[in-house]
């Protein structure tokens, strides 16, 4: 049946309709899972109004399906959350010169995330993503170098070490590699900090030190961390810095000055100057990411 429905005539009056900003629209979504479109607004359009209109295009031509997940009373709608369609899917893989089948799509599994229990920390950790690409996009110093998913970094390291995302970070001649840890607040504190473990493995194995930093959700959260955390034996190894996502709002996003070093008792550093806070992190070997491939 998909064959059929995706022949090569079909692919080919796609091709004519779908533009390269489309198509880079609909492997963000693959690679990401799911997004809304106010990040998609920050990643690829300049007003809502323009990323509403494309949207709608590409969800009746198949290409992305939308949902919206229920919100509490008085809380408004929730923005629609886009995943990947079957026609969608079509494309990547003919773009990747596969078979629909390779291509590992299903579409109940990407209809699926809208009743995940991790759908809020899923859109959590791509708004991480987003803000500063955003502000990447607004500023002509500042560049998001490296991006990988939890989906990409479980690949690469395994059950093991587990971050959310894997990042580098460029601003004002400033490079920081980090791993991402998004806490929604569903986990125990003590469960939290023992993620350390894994990360202190890997840069024993590796030789290559990466800062791991921890976004959580409350000021009274980061605090209580910032204790557990201080108290770990991986804490010497393993450069840690947290934020609180309830901090006041800044246009900067995660590039502002959030982030308050293990170490430290303030002020609060911007993420790129991290980098200075660590400059023992200059003297690795400046071409090796933390798995020791080329960059």
């Amino acid at each position: 049946m998909t064959r059929s429905r995706f022949s090569p005539a079909v692919l080919a009056a796609l091709a004519v309709r779908v533009t390269h900003r489309d198509r880079k629209i609909l492997r963000a979504v693959w690679d990401h899972r799911v997004l809304t479109s106010q990040q998609l607004t920050k990643l690829f359009f300049d007003t809502d109004t323009a990323t509403r209109k494309r949207l709608l295009t590409l969800h009746h031509m198949g290409l992305m399906e939308r949902f919206r997940p229920n919100r509490p009373i008085g809380m408004g709608a929730a923005p629609y959350h886009y995943v990947l369609g079957v026609a969608g899917a079509a494309v990547l893989a003919a773009e990747d010169g596969v078979e629909f089948a390779a291509f590992g799509y299903r579409r109940d599994r990407a209809l699926g995330i809208a009743l995940n229990q991790r759908l809020a920390h899923t859109v959590g950790v791509a708004d991480f993503y987003a803000d500063l690409t955003w502000y990447a996009r607004r500023q002509g110093n500042a560049r998001l170098v490296s991006w990988w998913t939890e989906q990409r970094c479980t690949a690469m390291w395994g059950e093991s070490t587990r971050p959310d995302a894997y990042g580098r970070w460029a601003e004002t001649g400033h490079i920081l590699d980090f791993f991402l840890e998004h806490d929604t607040g569903t986990e125990p504190l003590d469960r939290v900090a023992t993620k350390l473990d894994g990360y202190a493995a890997l840069a024993r194995s590796s030789t290559i030190v990466t800062p791991v930093l921890f976004s959580v959700h409350s000021d009274r959260r980061e605090v209580n961390l910032r204790k557990r955390l201080l108290g770990h034996h991986a804490a010497d190894l393993v450069p840690i810095a947290t934020a609180s996502r309830a901090l006041p709002f800044s246009d900067d996003g995660p590039a502002g000055a959030l982030w308050l070093p293990i170490e430290a008792g303030g002020p609060r550093l911007r993420l790129a100057q991290l980098a200075l806070h660590w400059p023992q992190l200059g003297q690795q070997e400046a071409t090796e990411p933390p798995d020791g491939s080329p960059r």
